[in-house]
């Protein structure tokens, strides 16, 4: 499993210089100038090459990049244009939350998709099978916005069962009441595709040799579907629940928008519009990193699920 974890590790190096890369060049593909923003719309032309020049805009592109990575390798991210603030600073206040919302988001779905999709899988054919695909199948099709305006609607405004906006606080300090409506948003959206997929893999699974023998064997039905047939299935969802979890990360930014969440991808969205390009181009490069990460911990649980992953 080690030299797994190390030989994902090498593979990911070229990936983030990548990721830096394209950080970087948001700042010169952009038609707004940096300095132009600091100064302001009404700064004199020297004023602005000052700034340019302690920016270090001035400089050639290659070695703009080379002091970028050096910055970045210091944990240097620069100031934020708006606030002045400094960008680790901004980006501490909000990997926090979404690493929450995140987490209450895949604990919603990730056990009911899966118990959903078994359940399907074993009665195949039932009317519990059509009717939690049907459930399943609408949960995709309809947009994350409409569950959250309902959520909204009804559970936050009309019955007053739960709070829809802001953040109290941590989770473990009288924050969870404010989490329970946007990581429900989440995960009701991906109960569907994680239930779908798992139904499929459990039924390749049920026809198996191995399952057969385990039945064979005088084994209860539970134990032969919970620890031969889904374990063996679980490879694919695992695959699915990483890409999901990334997709958490990055993709959450139109409900954290609704529940006034401070999130990172609010933050680099908030960043972009306001053409605040340090503390866009720190947003991505923790979003990249996140999702490096994540798919890091996949390797390790295929390692897990199934040992011929090593060989």
């Amino acid at each position: 499993m080690a030299r797994q974890i190390v030989h994902r590790l090498l593979i990911s190096i070229p990936a983030l210089v990548g990721v830096l890369f394209l950080c970087f060049c948001l700042l010169q593909v952009v038609p707004a100038d940096p300095a132009m923003v600091i100064a302001g719309p009404d700064a004199k032309p020297e004023t602005i090459a000052a700034i340019r020049q302690e920016l270090g805009l001035d400089r050639s592109i290659p070695v703009q990049f080379f002091e970028y990575i050096m910055r970045v390798m210091r944990g240097d991210l620069g100031r934020s244009i708006i606030s002045n603030k400094k960008v680790v600073e901004e980006l501490a206040l909000t990997i926090g939350p979404t690493v929450e919302l995140m987490v209450g988001g895949m604990l919603i779905a990730v056990p009911i998709g899966i118990a959903l999709g078994t359940l399907a899988a074993v009665n195949r054919g039932s009317l519990t099978d059509r009717l939690i695909m049907a459930i399943s199948v609408a949960g995709v099709s309809m947009p994350v916005f409409f569950i959250g305006l309902m959520l909204i609607q009804y559970v936050g405004f009309r019955w007053a069962l739960l709070p829809f906006t802001g953040r109290a606080g941590p989770v473990w300090d009288g924050g969870l009441p404010n989490l329970i409506l946007p990581a429900l948003t989440l995960g009701l959206v991906l109960i569907g595709p994680i239930a779908r997929l798992t139904r499929t893999a459990v039924l390749e699974v049920l026809g198996a040799d191995f399952v057969r023998t385990a039945r064979a064997k005088g084994l209860r039905e539970t134990v032969v579907i919970v620890h031969h047939a889904l374990r063996n299935a679980l490879i694919p969802v695992v695959t699915l629940i990483g890409l999901q979890a990334a997709f958490l990360l990055g993709g959450a930014v139109v409900t954290e928008t609704m529940f006034s969440w401070p999130g990172v991808g609010r933050l680099a969205v908030g960043a972009i519009v306001s053409s605040d390009f340090p503390t866009a181009q720190g947003a991505i490069m923790i979003l990249a990193v996140a999702f490096l990460t994540i798919n890091l911990l996949v390797d390790v649980l295929y390692v897990y699920l199934d040992p011929r992953v090593q060989t």
